[in-house]
């Protein structure tokens, strides 16, 4: 009888991030499997679309852990004024921006080693953000960014 050895992975975070996850938190998962199969490798919720204030939170939790970023891939439709550039940690970091509208905010360490982050909106529900989150944290995730937020429910619809 064939069956599978690994466990089916659950569709939440662990249960501390949980009680964690509630409107108006920015929030940071990175998938650290060495492997790196998934098509994400974490996921984002800032608490609003001004990036002078939610980006330089988010880098400095990934330079602690990650090392020196140099490059920040942005949407432009998604963020208010974007910078060329911003200061963080002492380090100077580039931010390229392209109207890409896929839900991503690529992360650039060193020359060439990339990651992907989901960028849930600032207006989902926490419900949605957790389900969102904990999808685009799996190693073994085969979807895209814009099709977690459809099948979660956290898309860019106008807030109410």
């Amino acid at each position: 009888m064939t069956g599978s050895d690994t466990p089916p992975v659950p569709r939440r975070l662990p249960s501390g991030v949980h009680e964690a996850v509630r409107p108006g938190c920015a929030l940071l998962r990175l998938e650290t499997t060495e492997s790196r199969e998934g098509v994400l490798d974490g996921a984002w919720w800032p608490r609003s679309r001004d990036i002078g204030t939610e980006l330089p939170e988010l880098l400095s939790a990934l330079i602690a852990r990650l090392g020196p970023v140099t490059r920040v891939g942005l949407d432009t439709a998604a963020w208010e004024g974007l910078p060329t550039r911003i200061v963080v940690d002492d380090q100077v970091v580039h931010i390229d921006s392209f109207p890409v509208g896929d839900g991503t905010v690529l992360i650039t360490r060193g020359d060439q080693d990339l990651f992907s982050l989901l960028v849930v909106p600032p207006d989902a529900t926490p419900e949605a953000a957790r389900a969102a989150m904990a999808q685009a944290v799996r190693a073994d995730n085969i979807s895209q960014a814009e099709q977690i937020l459809i099948d979660t429910r956290s898309g860019r619809g106008p807030s109410d």
